[in-house]
């Protein structure tokens, strides 16, 4: 288990790696992008305040991932001596990491990165040139404030779900929490894709980063768990 592990944390950095060395030398991203932006009318295929999926895919997805972290915390503490609680315990760990750190690290890499949304680019109407994370903006291009918007801070809460792969104890639960871990991470990163926030390589990134942390917590824990015994 624990050289398997080991293995998918290398296979996983490599990958994060390559992509983001793909998009950074292709303009994927613009192609994609293109297709989310009227040009004519200058709006993007989603309004930011259209109420219902603003609250499905935005408010409400972000109360509920809350609502999660705080049952499972609440079980841990109140309802740990419940058999089925000790059972799951290793699994809910892992789960509360993942929802707690994942945010957290892509929130502060988004925080330094300095690279703009597809909003505020002038391939879309904005004022910021076509910076990507590891280009440097023109010298005489003053900017309006700080950009952050890479990697995609609101998809990392529905990655983290994928830790549920963990809580689960047979293949065919652990295949179906990583599926609808996927289907929720990937609504909410086509969402903000779809009114111009963010591009592909910000919501694909932003997977691959979540399941490395996941497999760190994972380590982490393995290496906690037999320091106890």
């Amino acid at each position: 288990m624990q050289e398997n592990l080991n293995k998918q944390i290398t296979i996983t950095t490599i990958l994060l790696v390559t992509v983001i060395a793909f998009f950074q030398f292709s303009n994927l991203d613009i192609f994609v992008q293109n297709f989310f932006y009227n040009f004519e009318s200058k709006v993007w295929l989603i309004d930011k305040d259209e109420p219902i999926l603003k609250f499905f895919l935005y408010d409400g997805m972000k109360v509920f991932l809350i609502l999660i972290a705080v049952a499972i915390l609440f079980s841990l503490v109140f309802l740990r001596k419940k058999k089925l609680i000790q059972e799951y315990k290793k699994g809910l760990i892992i789960v509360l990491l993942s929802a707690i750190f994942i945010p957290l690290m892509i929130g502060s890499l988004k925080a330094i990165s300095n690279t703009p949304c597809p909003c505020n680019i002038v391939n879309f109407n904005g004022v910021y040139p076509d910076i990507k994370v590891f280009d440097s903006y023109p010298k005489d291009f003053v900017q309006p404030s700080k950009a952050k918007c890479w990697p995609a801070g609101h998809a990392s809460g529905g990655f983290a779900l994928m830790a549920l792969f963990f809580l689960f104890k047979t293949p065919i639960n652990q295949k179906k929490a990583l599926i609808g871990a996927l289907i929720v991470g990937w609504s909410m990163g086509t969402y903000k894709m779809l009114l111009g926030d963010h591009f592909l390589s910000h919501t694909i990134i932003t997977m691959i980063m979540a399941w490395l942390i996941i497999l760190m917590i994972v380590k982490f824990t393995q290496i906690k768990q037999r320091q106890g015994t």
